[in-house]
């Protein structure tokens, strides 16, 4: 008969298998922070420039498979990258590849 350290053990090997340890991380890491802002202290408004700068970060860390920190990054605020990508193209002034 399987101990319950032994459960718990197979339980949190089967989650990150599947990716969802990391996912469920990130989220309460999100939420204790969230839980933690100081909600009578608004945030600043982001300059155009700022959210270029945040999206190239959140576009690095998707790319490096950072998944869980971009979520991060997006639970705090950040824009989905649907929003950004067409303004993105433009301020940078380069062509999207074309897709086959």
């Amino acid at each position: 008969m399987a101990t319950v350290t032994e459960l718990k053990a197979v339980l949190k090997d089967t989650l990150e298998k599947r990716g969802v340890l990391g996912h469920l991380k990130a989220r309460i890491r999100a939420e204790v922070f969230n839980a933690l802002d100081d909600e009578s202290e608004s945030r600043p408004s982001l300059s155009h420039e700022n959210l270029l700068i945040n999206e190239l970060i959140r576009e690095y860390l998707e790319f490096n498979k950072y998944k869980y920190t971009a979520s991060v990054l997006i639970a705090d605020g950040h824009p989905r990258k649907e929003e950004r990508r067409s303004a993105d193209v433009e301020d940078l002034h380069i062509a999207q590849a074309v897709k086959r």
